[in-house]
């Protein structure tokens, strides 16, 4: 019609393989259903992890080659900042970071947000160096040099993020693109309602439902204090969340210390609630 044809050296194709256990995986006619063939014959075999709009997705469902990329490609820029500019004050240094590296670790975070302790440890690991080069934080941990600069976790801040993005499709400011339906409940306000999960679903099914923004956004977005979630303003309500999660203790796990507790703010306020 347009004359247009299929570059296949362009193309990717990525298949989710949940079970690798499957004797129907080994069959040989298998490969036609993972395989795409383009109209001059030529088979075009999925790849492990493709790259989309920025984000690597992976085949068996998880985030780690995603995270693994953004974590040295944020310590490259930090080591770069830390080559170009000597002055290591408070206030260059913060503003560096959030300029530069920052950017990088956040980007469509609400999407990845990782659970395995390893991938948080990787990605505070980032926020953790650039931070023990500020002249007024010598001497102070990580979790002191938060607290001193003001600053959240790349944790919380992640969480945060999954918070507001809920907050947003319950008030519909945004496309409610994961179907998410609510709920009023007479102690706990607006409640977001869990997706169901059929009981004969494998486990890794599970595990990732677990980790999924409808699962995570809407377990921390149930826990908040009723009077951030009937706030209808989004500036006003920042406001009000940031001053709840300034009470909430913020010790994120990094390599090295042993964390007090969970700090996920979905056991933590599962306390405090």
């Amino acid at each position: 019609m347009n004359n247009m044809a299929l570059h296949s050296q362009k193309f990717e194709i990525l298949n989710y393989t949940l079970n690798k256990t499957k004797p129907l995986r080994a069959m040989p006619f298998n490969r036609e259903c993972y395989e795409y063939y383009s109209s001059t014959g030529e088979a075009i075999p999925p790849s492990s992890s493709v790259k989309d709009l920025g984000v690597y997705l992976c085949n068996d469902g998880t985030w780690s080659p995603h995270i693994n990329t953004i974590s040295n490609e944020a310590k490259r820029l930090a080591g770069w900042a830390l080559g170009v500019f000597r002055d290591r004050s408070q206030r260059t240094m913060v503003t560096l970071y959030k300029a530069l590296v920052l950017l990088k670790l956040e980007y469509c975070s609400p999407l990845w947000c990782p659970s395995k302790i390893g991938d948080i440890e990787k990605l505070e690991g980032v926020q953790r160096f650039f931070t023990r080069r500020i002249a007024e934080c010598k001497g102070l941990n990580y979790w002191e040099r938060l607290e001193h600069l003001q600053m959240m976790s790349l944790q919380r801040r992640r969480e945060r993020y999954l918070f507001i993005h809920m907050w947003k499709v319950y008030w519909g400011l945004v496309p409610n693109s994961t179907n998410t339906t609510f709920s009023e409940n007479a102690r706990r306000g607006p409640t977001a309602n869990l997706p169901k999960l059929a009981p004969y679903a494998q486990k890794s099914m599970l595990t990732l439902r677990e980790n999924s923004f409808s699962v995570k956004a809407a377990q921390i977005f149930n826990r908040m204090p009723t009077s951030v979630k009937r706030c209808s303003d989004l500036a006003a309500m920042k406001v009000e969340l940031g001053n709840f999660l300034s009470s909430v203790p913020d010790c994120p796990p990094v390599r090295g210390y042993t964390c007090p507790r969970d700090n996920s703010l979905i056991a933590m306020l599962a306390h405090i609630t």
